[in-house]
């Protein structure tokens, strides 16, 4: 299986995880909202860290108007809509990133749009 391909450098990407942190705020309460620069390069790094830690085809993952990036092996998807697909928010993919918000929890309250037999990505987050 071929290396997934990075666009986002990999300090650039951390960088950009730790800003939006910050910004958000720690458990005492939120700070100022990160910049959409910040918010993009951090959605988008964690999406491509998504594939390289699960490369395949078989699920779609989609944070727009950010990025979207298909891994999770399994059956490859070649036209039309994937059967597998989760779509979220940036915040709420950044906060099941860092471990902020659990899959379950983020799933339940709605926040998290996820189709497919495939479409859990419980077992690969949080992602740090």
């Amino acid at each position: 299986m071929a290396i997934a391909r990075r666009r986002i450098d990999l300090e650039e990407g951390r960088a950009a995880l730790a800003a939006w942190q910050a910004a958000v705020g720690q458990e005492t309460g939120p700070g100022t909202p990160p910049s959409r620069t910040v918010l993009a390069t951090a959605v988008r790094y964690s999406l491509e860290e998504l594939t390289a830690r699960a490369p395949g085809n078989s699920v779609e993952v989609r944070v727009p108007p950010f990025g979207v990036t298909q891994c999770v092996e399994g059956p490859r998807h070649t036209r039309g809509t994937p059967p597998n697909v989760i779509e979220c928010d940036a915040a709420t993919w950044l906060a099941m990133v860092t471990g902020r918000l659990a899959w379950s929890a983020a799933v339940d309250a709605g926040r998290v749009a996820a189709s497919g037999l495939r479409a859990d990505l419980s077992e690969l987050l949080p992602l740090l």
